[in-house]
């Protein structure tokens, strides 16, 4: 099964390009070149940004930083599980707050929130349900916090929201000091094979994290890849809307094959199926057809399809059909 996720142009470019004798040489410690392009980009100074190996080194960044023997983090049971797995494999508990309604349950963190808590994960939009919080409800719960712990929002997937209510994480950092943002070149950049993320927040908030940051733990070449991509908007518009008509085609086909199924925001469906998601998995894989299984989310019969190009799309209903 094709992908579509591949790099813009000129991030293909870079990689193509790249002399093999550089990889004698080590990258710029702190992503230097990469923090001031993301500061011009979004109007913040390059000390406001932290940039990691992937998503999983810069929550790590952040559970170091704010968390000790004793303390907790909280999310949602059906999130992103790395949060959960970095705070317990640091020794720091994860308690996690059930979802209502595929969305997370402002109310119930709120009421789980003890003296140990230190931080927060908020996944918005959450993967794999696609649900989101909006500007208001994302405010109104910083509000409530008011500076108690460190919330972090995961924006992964933000560049494929395209509701007019979601919120730019961003926006709310001058106002709340306690807010960092993750975002990632993983997803609408296509490098997820190269590890490069990064997060953002008040410049003193940032300023505790950097302590726990590992220098020259990004590459060379995910940090040029990234420095490349990042400006390429047209990229961002056709990669929206093939996703766009890739989900109002699949989920017709799904209606059809009589599938419950989740599409919110995100790059992905998730389908709930009548069999057990690891037997459907590998029954797709004898098609050619990668599927994600959802029970390692807690979403035990259900997997998760990242939308691709038409013929990607065909395959996935063909091969769904025949297991059926």
């Amino acid at each position: 099964m094709k992908t579509l996720w591949v790099p813009p142009p000129a991030a293909q470019e870079i990689l193509k390009m790249f002399d093999p004798r550089r990889a004698s040489n080590y990258p710029s410690g702190d992503s230097y070149y990469l923090r001031r392009k993301l500061a011009e980009k979004y109007g913040k100074d390059p000390d406001q940004f932290l940039v990691g190996n992937g998503a999983n080194e810069v929550i790590g960044f952040v559970i170091k930083a704010f968390c000790e023997k004793g303390n907790d983090i909280i999310t949602a049971d059906k999130t992103f599980a790395v949060y959960e797995w970095i705070a317990k494999f640091s020794g720091i508990e994860a308690r996690l707050v059930p979802l209502k309604d595929f969305t997370f349950d402002e109310d119930a963190i709120l009421r789980n929130i003890s003296s140990n808590t230190k931080v927060i994960f908020i996944c918005n939009p959450n993967n794999p349900t696609g649900t989101y919080w909006s500007s208001k409800k994302l405010e109104r719960f910083l509000q409530k916090i008011d500076k108690r712990t460190v919330v972090v929002v995961d924006e992964a997937y933000h560049e494929f929201v395209e509701q007019d209510d979601y919120p730019d994480g961003m926006s709310f950092i001058d106002r709340y000091p306690n807010l960092v943002v993750f975002r990632t070149f993983s997803k609408m950049y296509g490098l997820a094979g190269l590890r490069i993320g990064y997060l953002v927040g008040n410049l003193e908030t940032v300023e505790v994290i950097r302590k726990t940051c590992i220098v020259y733990s990004v590459n060379v070449m995910a940090q040029e890849a990234a420095l490349a991509a990042i400006d390429d908007d047209d990229h961002v518009a056709r990669t929206c809307r093939l996703v766009r008509n890739g989900k109002t085609f699949l989920t017709s086909e799904l209606r059809i094959l009589g599938l419950p199924y989740r599409c919110g925001e995100g790059n992905y469906v998730m389908i709930k199926l009548p069999m057990n998601d690891s037997l459907a998995y590998r029954r797709l894989m004898t098609s050619g057809v990668m599927v994600r299984s959802m029970t390692g989310f807690r979403f035990p019969n259900y997997i998760r399809v990242t939308i691709s190009h038409d013929e990607a799309m065909r395959a996935l209903v063909a091969a769904l059909s025949e297991i059926l």
